[in-house]
């Protein structure tokens, strides 16, 4: 018989292109090419207006894919519409009666659907993917205090979290730690695409022993395009960004590194940034980014926002990528498809960053934060003999998505037996 896995995610890649949606959507469509498995989608996309036929969701042309008009605030991550939301997800559940539901997010869903699933099918498997830190920290996720330093505060004590945000008492902090939490223990299963966030969440409060961690599995062939011209270890000068332009992505550090180097390396290099988003945050912030770009030397371009689909072409024209995100990371998509694609990566030297990426094996550290440090290893990037080869010969393919699929399986199985 198959098994049935409802997979609920806070975004449609349609709608929505960030690392959680897609691997979300990557996993639905695997466990559907599967004999023994029947995946269904619920997908948030945020719009309120689904509700105009009086119902929070709406089905997708393609096969057992839904929408629903999702929505939450953003302290104890409750649904907006709860009421209404709580009976049509139960009355959803009955009707597919799932074995698995696999949550790849709270935020935007609604906590509260964890303890509807509880209460519609007390047997079926709740299994939730933590894909970054934002149960630990009310700071957008991001463990960064309000001064721009690292927090460590992975226990969430309220005090500390209150002095980084006056915003709200200790009380509430705590209040909020113990509500979330309450939630979490109707879970059967965690999953962790890094072990570094693992350790966060145990240190946080939940047992080891109901974290799995299994990485976010990618396809398992690069696009026909992906190989694109091949760099000698001599002129290995192609540097590039992709992702979302945040004030946490360190683009500015990336830029600032690139300012420093002396002006013939400016010359010889050549940095592509590919990506969007910053229309979002403060006016602040791209003003910065503009006049990093206005002053930046004309070997630095700014692409613009890509497709997922069109990673392959656009990383096959360069040689190296850049994550210099400020913040721990997770598990960060874009390390994973340049692995697929054979990319050594350059990245800082904390977190999932330096989990995922091994230092003088497949790709290079600098320092989290620094522009010195970073510009630093683009000179060497620039100018040691052979460490291009070298590391890309070091370079493993990524956890496919079939791999994946497999662990995920094997885990539905062990939970289902013991429910």
């Amino acid at each position: 018989m198959k098994r049935k896995v409802l997979v609920v995610a806070h975004g449609h890649p349609d709608f929505s292109k960030g690392g959680a949606e897609i691997a979300a959507y990557t996993l639905f469509q695997e466990l559907n090419r599967r004999d023994d498995c029947e995946a269904w989608l619920l997908a948030a996309n945020g719009i309120a207006g689904l509700q105009h036929t009086g119902t929070p969701f709406s089905a997708r042309p393609r096969e057992r894919e839904m929408l629903f008009a999702g929505g939450t605030d953003y302290f104890l991550f409750s649904a907006n519409n709860l009421s209404h939301l709580t009976q049509d997800f139960a009355e959803l559940l009955r009707h597919i009666q799932p074995d698995v539901v696999h949550f790849h997010h709270y935020a935007v869903v609604g906590i509260e659907m964890l303890r509807v699933v509880r209460n519609t099918l007390p047997n079926a498997v709740i299994v939730l993917t933590l894909h970054e830190f934002l149960a630990i920290c009310n700071r957008n996720g991001q463990m960064l205090k309000s001064n721009g330093s690292l927090c460590r505060n992975a226990e969430a004590d309220p005090a500390e979290c209150h002095a980084c945000m006056p915003g709200r008492s200790p009380q509430d902090y705590f209040l909020r730690r113990q509500y979330i939490r309450s939630f979490f223990a109707l879970v059967d299963q965690f999953v962790a695409p890094s072990q570094f966030l693992k350790e966060r969440y145990v240190t946080w409060g939940l047992p080891s022993d109901r974290i799995s961690v299994i990485e976010n599995g990618q396809p398992s062939q690069p696009m026909p395009h992906a190989s694109g011209t091949r760099a000698s270890t001599a002129t290995a000068h192609r540097f590039a960004f992709f992702g979302q332009i945040t004030p946490y992505k360190g683009l500015e550090v990336l830029l600032q590194a690139f300012s420093q180097l002396p002006k013939a390396d400016q010359k010889l290099a050549r940095l592509d940034i590919f990506g969007g988003g910053q229309e979002m945050f403060e006016k602040e912030f791209q003003s910065r980014i503009e006049q990093h770009l206005e002053s930046a030397h004309r070997n630095v371009q700014y692409r613009g926002r890509y497709a997922p689909e069109d990673f392959g072409r656009l990383v096959a024209t360069v040689d190296w990528v850049i994550v210099p995100s400020i913040w721990w990371e997770n598990s960060p998509l874009v390390i994973q498809e340049a692995r697929l694609h054979s990319k050594p990566v350059i990245c800082g030297d904390i977190g999932g960053m330096a989990e995922k990426v091994r230092h003088g094996h497949d790709g290079l550290h600098f320092q989290t934060g620094s522009a010195a440090a970073l510009a630093e290893t683009l000179q060497r990037c620039l100018h040691e003999p052979d460490l291009w080869g070298r590391l890309q010969s070091g370079i493993q393919a990524p956890p496919s998505i079939e791999m994946t699929a497999d662990d995920l399986n094997r885990l539905y199985a062990r939970r289902h037996q013991r429910a």
